[in-house]
């Protein structure tokens, strides 16, 4: 370990970054700066530019200048971590900023863990309740698994985050705001999570306004508190609005450091990062962390790099739909465009049918919307698409949920096949009905 004496000199800024002089320290190590006024700041080495090495601080460089003393502070990023941190909020680098009593914290944890070994990883086999009737029913997720949640901005993904972390089975529920509004921050703690949910949770805020390098390592933090309670034996549900934004970060910082842009302007650090980020999500021998991670697509498009490349990482991605929204139909889960890879997993053989009996219906109706809304469908065409309308009602309410309204795992399945078997009675009774007909013409 480099011995923190170790000191240099700022020779330039440019932009948000500081060049630094006779600073032989490795990429990662934090410093500190002295200032002309005020109080020191610290960086983060990111990179190296010849023989200087390049600082991305904390905060404002204001007051900085040519010459200004440079000493190494640490090499190794770590943050404190103790049961204590249920019910807190925290920045990006694990302090407390709820204006609490600071918490007595005995252990402490490195921001940079590598993801368990592939042959560590057991199996995901139990089933994980959200508390949303939606998912656990049409796309259950197990313990362990990692799902995006794909959305514009306004389409609900804060309100379905937060019915998440109210309504869960998990033991502890870590959630991490990353670049999100200042205002939005409380609005989210006091009326989305409310007092039930922050009870046993841990919030990690980095706001829009605040350096690239702190919104990158509160994505780094909060993983780091959820794999703290994991290896205590707890069942953990990880949250994280927005991975977009934790990429949006890291290329700025990537930018900075030289790297030259690629797909869209993100540098090849950003799609080096988040693998190494969503990985250590996952079930232990010990517990398990459930990742949802929330994907800003910009413009609805989501085969934008970084949608793409989150989607190919994941275990499932569940979309909202802007349509669905509008309509007031939440939460807006486009069911038909989501997918769930473990739901065979979780389930027994007579969930999956019923699962796949409701998709057909949905499918088949969204395939003729058209005609019947214009009033051009004859019914009696197609047995099916004549079930759906029928059921269009109860399908619609098995799908939606108020905010206030608390679903479980074993509920939804439930509901799920009473549905299920309704239609598979109307279908068979539609069928009847068509050769009645047939054999009377």
């Amino acid at each position: 370990m480099m011995t923190t004496a170790l000191s240099g000199s700022v020779v330039r800024t440019q932009g948000m970054t500081i060049a630094v002089a006779g600073m032989p320290a490795p990429v990662g190590a934090v410093v500190e700066i002295e200032r002309q006024s005020g109080l020191p700041i610290r960086g983060e080495i990111v990179g190296f530019q010849d023989s200087l090495s390049i600082v991305y601080p904390f905060s404002s460089t204001a007051g900085i200048r040519h010459g200004s003393s440079v000493r190494l502070v640490h090499t190794t990023r770590y943050i404190r971590l103790g049961t204590e941190l249920l019910g807190r909020v925290v920045d990006g680098f694990g302090k407390c900023i709820d204006k609490l009593p600071p918490p007595p914290l005995p252990d402490r944890g490195r921001l940079d863990n590598s993801p368990p070994s592939a042959f560590e990883r057991p199996r995901i086999d139990q089933p994980l309740s959200t508390g949303i009737r939606a998912i656990d029913g049409m796309l259950p997720c197990g313990l362990g698994q990692r799902v995006g949640i794909f959305s514009g901005s306004g389409v609900g993904k804060s309100v379905t985050l937060g019915m998440m972390a109210r309504y869960t089975s998990a033991d502890v529920n870590v959630i991490a705001l990353i670049g999100e509004r200042g205002r939005e921050v409380n609005e989210f703690i006091q009326r989305d999570l409310g007092p039930e949910g922050a009870k046993r949770s841990v919030v990690v805020v980095a706001t829009s306004d605040e350096p690239a390098i702190k919104r990158v390592q509160a994505a780094m933090t909060a993983t780091t508190i959820a794999e703290y309670f994991r290896d205590q034996g707890k069942n953990v549900l990880l949250m994280m609005d927005s991975v977009t934004r934790f990429a949006m970060a890291q290329r700025e910082i990537g930018l900075a450091a030289g790297e030259p842009p690629a797909t869209r302007g993100y540098p090849p650090s950003v799609f080096a990062l988040l693998p190494k980020l969503v990985e250590r999500a996952g079930r232990s021998a010990r517990g398990s962390i459930t990742a949802f991670y929330s994907v800003l697509v910009e413009g609805d498009d989501l085969n934008e790099p970084v949608s793409d490349a989150v989607r190919g990482l994941l275990d499932g991605h569940t979309i909202l739909s802007r349509k669905l929204a509008s309509q007031g139909h939440y939460p807006a889960i486009d069911v038909l465009a989501s997918i769930s890879r473990l739901a065979t997993e979780v389930t027994t053989p007579e969930q999956q049918q019923a699962m796949i009996t409701i998709r057909q219906l949905l499918a088949a109706y969204q395939e003729h919307e058209d005609l019947i809304t214009i009033g051009a469908y004859r019914p009696g065409a197609n047995f099916r698409v004549d079930t759906a309308i029928a059921l269009r009602e109860e399908l619609n309410k098995f799908l939606q949920q108020r905010v206030d309204e608390q679903s479980s795992f074993e509920r939804s399945q439930q509901e799920l096949l009473a549905l299920a078997t309704r239609a598979r009675v109307a279908q068979g009774n539609q069928a009847n009905m068509r050769k009645q007909q047939t054999a009377k013409a």
